[in-house]
């Protein structure tokens, strides 16, 4: 086929998915319910750091500051147009992290339905943002992983030992000195920022699995370093933190990617969970 004949088809599917893109903004802003996080923290905290503000005057936000610059395309359009398309991303690049990990469409299907992911979505968390860490080169994934330690502690955590043995402590500190840097500079400018993270004893809803997971946890960061696969530092980060939600373990779930059985079962597991827990 010529590039002329080539080129109305390239243009026709262009148009199909902008219309597409158009059309599902459209519908999810009129019908998607308004979304907790998005509304009380992450949408206010962008708009502060636009407008020459310190994203922590918004309450509720306790991510590193470059999380609200990464926000603002979605905090500029209207609440309700930006949480949709912020929903259409969010689906997206969970598509695009369980492909890069192996995944079949069908199992890429089945992740983007497990309550993980849609309670995430539905809520307008940022763990979309941190999983990207994990298909991003190192320097710049350290970035996004940072965003939310529940899912992307132990993955750093891998990502140090990995890169320690390909080139040892000069490797570790180009891979790492770009979000050092940052980490300081934050402080520089907005002071001491994670100061204010609150205690576990003030949050009031945590479903953390510790100290119970410990072992398990402990024993897949093992894993994870021994075998060189990603994968088990991101089932670890859930089960060794702290405090926990039901969205974060979406890390979990797109570590079985390329293993559609045994996602299947996770899948219909947590959602035997919810409906346990929702008619008890």
């Amino acid at each position: 086929m010529s590039n002329n004949q080539l080129a109305p088809r390239k243009n026709l599917q262009i148009l199909f998915l902008v219309s597409a893109f158009v059309l599902l903004t459209a519908l999810l802003a009129a019908y998607l319910p308004p979304a907790v996080d998005f509304h009380g923290a992450f949408r206010p905290a962008a708009l502060e750091i636009l407008h020459g503000r310190s994203p922590y005057n918004a309450e509720g936000f306790f991510n590193p500051p470059w999380t609200a610059i990464l926000l603002i395309p979605f905090a500029i359009l209207p609440e309700n147009v930006g949480r949709a398309v912020m929903v259409i991303a969010a689906l997206a690049v969970y598509a695009y992290v369980a492909h890069k990990l192996g995944a079949s469409k069908l199992t890429i299907g089945l992740l983007l339905l497990s309550p993980p992911a849609l309670h995430g979505i539905l809520n307008g968390t940022l763990d979309w943002l941190t999983v990207l860490g994990v298909v991003l080169p190192p320097w710049l994934g350290l970035f996004f992983l940072a965003i939310k330690p529940q899912v992307g502690m132990i993955v750093v955590l891998y990502l140090f030992a990995a890169e320690w043995q390909k080139g040892g402590i000069l490797r570790v500190l180009r891979t790492f000195l770009p979000v050092g840097v940052a980490s300081v500079l934050s402080v520089v400018i907005f002071g001491p920022w994670f100061l204010a993270i609150p205690s576990l004893d003030e949050i009031a809803i945590n479903a953390s699995l510790l100290p119970l997971a410990l072992p398990i946890g402990l024993a897949l960061t093992v894993a994870a370093v021994r075998k060189n696969d990603i994968r088990y530092s991101m089932m670890a980060s859930p089960m060794l933190s702290p405090y926990l939600l039901l969205h974060s373990w979406i890390g979990a779930f797109l570590a079985l990617a390329p293993k559609p059985w045994e996602a299947a079962a996770a899948v219909i597991g947590m959602w035997i969970v919810v409906l346990l827990q929702y008619f008890a």
